[in-house]
C-alpha cells in the first residue's frame, strides 16, 4: 500500500502506516446533534468516507469509529428555546443526521458511539487525570491543568503564553477566576439546581466536550489511534485539547495522523448561520440530486476551502447553485454512460481479445494512484472525465453499423465502474432511476408538469399511428420550445430535459 496522507501535527504528507499492519484505527468527530447537518457536515463526512473506501479497496481492515456528540450545552440551549428534552431533540437530530448521510453515499461507521452511553468511561478518565495531576476541582467544575502537559500546542502550533493572553481576552472574570490559567478547559461542568445532568464524583453536572472524545475513541480504538480526522475548525481547541488530555492521562501518543478538511465558503467566507450564509443538506437535497452534492464535495481539494456561490433574483431570494447544477449533469453524464454500457445489445460485444484503450484498461489503477496522493480527489474526477469519454467511444464503435466491442474491452469498462463505486461512492445507483430522477427535477425546476409530458408524448405516439405527422410535429416542436428533448427508439420514446 502506497497512501500517504497530510499529517497536521508534522506539517507534512507522509506514508500512511498503521501500527498494526494490515488494520487501519480511524476516529472522526462525529455531529452535536442540535440542528440538521449542513453542507460542512456535508463535506466533512464525505470526505472521510472516501478516505474509509480507499484504505479498504486497497485491503486494508479498517475499523471506523464516528461518534455522535448528544450531551452538549447548545443542545440544551436548543432545547430551552424549543421546550424541548435535551435528550429527546437530540435523538430527533441525530436520526435526521444519519438520514442525512446515507442520502450522500456515506457509508456507517463500524462503531458510532454517543456521549450519553459512555458516561462511564469519561468519569473514569476525568478521575485518572485528577489522580495524576493533570486535572483539578473548582467550585463543582473540573479543568484540565495545561501547564501540567509541556506539549500543549503542539498541534496548533501554538505558545501557551500567547493562548494565555487570548483566552484572558475572551472568558468574564467569574470563569477565569475558577481557573488556574486562562486556557485550562473543562472536564466535568457543574449543573444548575435542577438543570440537565448526571450524579460524579464532584457534583451533579455535564461533561465537557474535549472529554467525550477522548473517552470514546479510546474505548473503542486503544490508547493510541492510527488516525483522527475533523474539520480544519477543530484544531484547535478541540483537538488539541483531546491531544493534551490523552497523553496526559496515558503517555502515550494519541494519534499517528491527524487529518483535517477545509471549510464550505460563501462569498471566501466560512459558512455560519452568524453570516446568514448557511445551507442545510436538506436544504438542497429536493433541488439537486444528492450524489450531485457529493460529487461537488470532491472537486477542490479536501485541504483546501470549498467556495459555494449562488444566483439570486431581483428579491435576493436564491434562486440556483451553479457548481451543484454544474455537479448534477456530470453525474447525468455519469449515469447515461453507465446505462449506454449496460444496454449493449449481446451480439454487438464479440469474444474478441482487441486491447481496451488506456483510460479504460488503466482507469482502476489510476483512480487508487490519485487518491494514494493525499486523497486528491479532483485529480480521481480528472481520470474519471477520460474513462467516461472513452466508454462512450468503445459504445459508439459497437452501434456503428456492423460495429463490434471487444469483451475483454467491455468487462474492463464494467470493472471501471465497480472500482468508481468503491473508492469514491459515486456510480452504485440504479442508471434509470438517477436519470429518472434528475429529469424529472430539471422539468419541475422549468415549471412543467411530467405527467403532462408523458400526455402529450402519448399524443404525438397516436398521431404518428394515424399518419399524422403534422400533428406529430407540432408536438415534438411545442416540447422542445419548453426544453424537452424527445429521444425515439425501438421501445418508445423517452425524453429529457435539454441542457
Amino acid at each position: 500500500m502506497n497512501v500517504r496522507l497530510y499529517n497536521t501535527l508534522t506539517g507534512q504528507k507522509e506514508p500512511f502506516e498503521p501500527a498494526e499492519p494490515g488494520h487501519a484505527r480511524v476516529y472522526v468527530c462525529g455531529p452535536t446533534v442540535y440542528d440538521y447537518a449542513h453542507l460542512g457536515h456535508a463535506r466533512c463526512y464525505v470526505v472521510y468516507d472516501v478516505l474509509v473506501r480507499h484504505l479498504r479497496a486497497e485491503g486494508m481492515k479498517v475499523t471506523y469509529v464516528r461518534n455522535i456528540t448528544d450531551i452538549d450545552d447548545k443542545i440544551l440551549k436548543r432545547a430551552a428555546e424549543t421546550s424541548m428534552d435535551p435528550a429527546a431533540l437530540a435523538t430527533r437530530f441525530a436520526d435526521a443526521y444519519s438520514e442525512d448521510m446515507h442520502r450522500l453515499g456515506n457509508l456507517d461507521p463500524d462503531i458510532e458511539p454517543r456521549v450519553s452511553t459512555h458516561l462511564e468511561d469519561i468519569l473514569a478518565l476525568v478521575q485518572r487525570l485528577i489522580d495524576g495531576g493533570h486535572a483539578y476541582v473548582s467550585e463543582g467544575d473540573v479543568y484540565f491543568s495545561v501547564e501540567s502537559f509541556s506539549e500543549y500546542g503542539k498541534l496548533s502550533h501554538r505558545n501557551l503564553e500567547q493562548m494565555k493572553l487570548g483566552a484572558s481576552e475572551r472568558l468574564d472574570e467569574a470563569k477565569t477566576a475558577r481557573k488556574r490559567h486562562p486556557a485550562d478547559f473543562a472536564l466535568w461542568k457543574k449543573s444548575e439546581e435542577d438543570a440537565w445532568g448526571w450524579e460524579s464524583p464532584w457534583g451533579r453536572g455535564r461533561p465537557g466536550w474535549h472529554i467525550e472524545c477522548s473517552a470514546m475513541s479510546m474505548k473503542h480504538l486503544g490508547d493510541t489511534l492510527d488516525l483522527h480526522g475533523g474539520g480544519l475548525d477543530l484544531v484547535f481547541p478541540h483537538h488539541e485539547n483531546e491531544i493534551a488530555q490523552s497523553e496526559a492521562a496515558t503517555g502515550k501518543p494519541f494519534a499517528r495522523c491527524w487529518m483535517h478538511n477545509g471549510f464550505v465558503e460563501v462569498d471566501k467566507e466560512k459558512m455560519s448561520k452568524s453570516l446568514g450564509n448557511f445551507f442545510t443538506a436538506r436544504d438542497l437535497f429536493d433541488r439537486i440530486e444528492p450524489e450531485a452534492i457529493r460529487y461537488f464535495m470532491m472537486t477542490v481539494h479536501y485541504r483546501a476551502p470549498l467556495n459555494l456561490d449562488w444566483t439570486l433574483d431581483d428579491a435576493g431570494n436564491v434562486t440556483g447553485f451553479p457548481q451543484f447544477e454544474e455537479a448534477e449533469r456530470r453525474v447525468a453524464y455519469l449515469y447515461k454512460t453507465k446505462q449506454r454500457l449496460e444496454g449493449l445489445p449481446p451480439k454487438r460485444v464479440v469474444d474478441d481479445d482487441g486491447p481496451a484503450s488506456a483510460e479504460i484498461a488503466g482507469f482502476a489503477d489510476a483512480l487508487r494512484e490519485s487518491l494514494d496522493d493525499d486523497l486528491n480527489m479532483p485529480v480521481a474526477l480528472a481520470k474519471l472525465a477520460d474513462f467516461l469519454k472513452a466508454v462512450n467511444e468503445l459504445c459508439d464503435q459497437a452501434m456503428k453499423k456492423k460495429g463490434k466491442a471487444a469483451r475483454s474491452a467491455v468487462e474492463q469498462a464494467h470493472a471501471g465502474f465497480r472500482a468508481l463505486e468503491a473508492e469514491l461512492g459515486v456510480g452504485g445507483e440504479p442508471a434509470d432511476v438517477i436519470l429518472l430522477r434528475i429529469r424529472d427535477r430539471g422539468a419541475k425546476a422549468r415549471g412543467l408538469d411530467a405527467a403532462t409530458i408523458e400526455q402529450r408524448i402519448a399524443d404525438r405516439t397516436e398521431a404518428r399511428k394515424s399518419k399524422n405527422f403534422t400533428e406529430a410535429d407540432r408536438v415534438r416542436d411545442e416540447l422542445a420550445a419548453q426544453g424537452v428533448e424527445l429521444l425515439d427508439g425501438p421501445e418508445g420514446t423517452g425524453w429529457t430535459i435539454a441542457d
